[in-house]
């Protein structure tokens, strides 16, 4: 008896199956993914352009702590912007491109009156589907980790003139570090999936909106860390489920599927053996272009660290969707502190290639990167290409065509709490340049490695 009560507390603390719990061996262990995808290093090739937007930064300005940036024509010119969470001035900006190819203006668009604390993502929306893009804020309350019920969610509405007025439709949380909308009960309204990273206690529930801006909170799970919930029809099959990183001592990835009605049965996908991964962030993408939707997945953290440095489990990976909820993890490339993974033509060659910038790297040494570029050969297979040293701290980043020239190109933002600081950016965007034939041409060592 005292072996089932245990089952079930586990079940419902983890949201696994009580068969994931007893069958705990049958998730991956660290180092265990195949490593086929991984081909050797390649040389540089510089194909950016950098420049910093919005807000200046001078010597006198303190360190940045951008935690999110997001590319969404905003007020619907046809010109792509920026949107941002800045957790040092606890606001959310919009940098305007206007004219093209000019972002001077930032603007704040929360209420200076009203601060959000510590926004950790922030996402455009049309929520009140009135024709115009509202803004959907995870609110942490203090970046570090606290047992505090201080988070929040934060939808910061607009009035069709790019006046945003404040409404907290849920609040009193543990510290929010991601909410998402989605009609998840299929009743033509949005909802919000919620992930509560706490500190020792935290948790992921879905909140259902009534209307008339009034939600019901339905939890999905208890366990604390929670990073990124996106809202994804993973099954294919018309409605949406939510996908869920959790970091802490948990290191795990989770889905909640979706009956239709807003009913989730708990499916755990993959766990980290080591305590200690670093997880830090998850991204729905059709990597190989066979139809259903993967995961890119970072492993960089290294808070718990001081100083905060790389370690030698740090990478990129690639979750491969095999159909029937059953997922292949690949790593794409050992590197040190990774957050963002984006995924992006760089070469025009018609695959994806994947973008990564590094949070924590050893920032003494010249030779550490903080953006390289995976380059994919068409079958699945990475070779590194290292970009830049410079700016350092690199959290965030998001991609978009800002100049409308059909390269994808991307914006990235810095959190700076661990020396050095030498080498800052608040917010860069980096332009896409290439120029070259599609897919630079593959030495005979690569075509041999390919053919392995």
């Amino acid at each position: 008896m005292v072996a089932v009560l245990a089952l079930v507390y586990q079940s419902h603390r983890t949201g696994r199956s009580w068969r994931d719990i007893i069958r705990g061996s049958s998730v991956p262990k660290d180092g265990q993914w195949p490593s086929t995808s991984i081909l050797p290093p390649r040389e540089k090739i510089s194909f950016l352009n950098s420049q910093p937007i919005g807000q200046p930064l001078t010597d006198d300005t303190p360190d940045p702590r951008i935690t999110n940036v997001g590319a969404v024509d905003l007020d619907q010119d046809g010109l792509l912007d920026v949107i941002l969470c800045d957790a040092l001035e606890h606001r959310i900006s919009w940098i305007r491109q206007h004219p093209p190819g000019i972002f001077a203006t930032e603007i704040v668009c929360a209420p200076k009156e009203s601060p959000i604390p510590a926004p950790a993502h922030v996402e455009a929306v049309d929520f009140d589907r009135d024709g115009d893009l509202d803004l959907l804020v995870a609110s942490l309350g203090k970046l570090t980790p606290s047992n505090e019920k201080i988070g929040s969610v934060v939808i910061l509405e607009n009035d069709g003139a790019m006046h945003f007025s404040k409404r907290v439709v849920s609040q009193g949380l543990m510290r929010v570090a991601d909410v998402r909308a989605g009609d998840l009960d299929g009743d033509g309204d949005y909802d919000l999936a919620v992930a509560m990273f706490g500190a020792f206690n935290g948790g992921t529930s879905w909140l259902e909106n009534l209307g008339d801006w009034t939600f019901v909170e339905h939890v999905l799970q208890s366990l604390s860390g929670p990073i990124n919930c996106p809202v994804i029809d993973i099954e294919g099959d018309g409605d949406l489920d939510i996908a869920l990183l959790v970091s802490q001592e948990h290191e795990e990835i989770h889905l909640f599927i979706n009956d239709g009605g807003g009913h989730f049965e708990p499916k755990l996908i993959w766990g980290a053996t080591n305590e200690d991964f670093g997880s830090a962030h998850l991204r729905p993408v059709d990597l190989d272009g066979d139809g259903d939707i993967d995961l890119l997945y970072t492993n960089g953290d290294a808070w718990d660290y001081y100083p905060a440095e790389p370690r030698p489990w740090h990478g990129v990976h690639w979750l491969e969707n095999q159909g029937n909820l059953q997922f292949t993890m690949h790593r794409l490339v050992t590197f040190g502190g990774p957050y963002s993974a984006l995924p992006m033509d760089v070469d025009r060659d018609g695959d994806l290639d994947v973008v990564a910038t590094s949070m924590f790297n050893d920032w003494e040494l010249p030779s550490a990167q903080s953006i390289i570029w995976l380059e994919n050969n068409g079958r699945m297979q990475f070779a590194r290409r290292d970009v830049t040293n410079t700016p350092t701290h690199i959290q965030t980043a998001a991609a978009g065509d800002f100049n409308g020239d059909g390269l994808t190109d991307f914006v990235t933002g810095g959190v700076y709490t661990d020396p050095p600081h030498d080498r800052r950016a608040r917010v860069q965007l980096w332009t896409n340049l290439w120029s070259g034939p599609p897919g630079p041409e593959q030495d005979e060592k690569d075509r041999s490695d390919e053919s392995d």
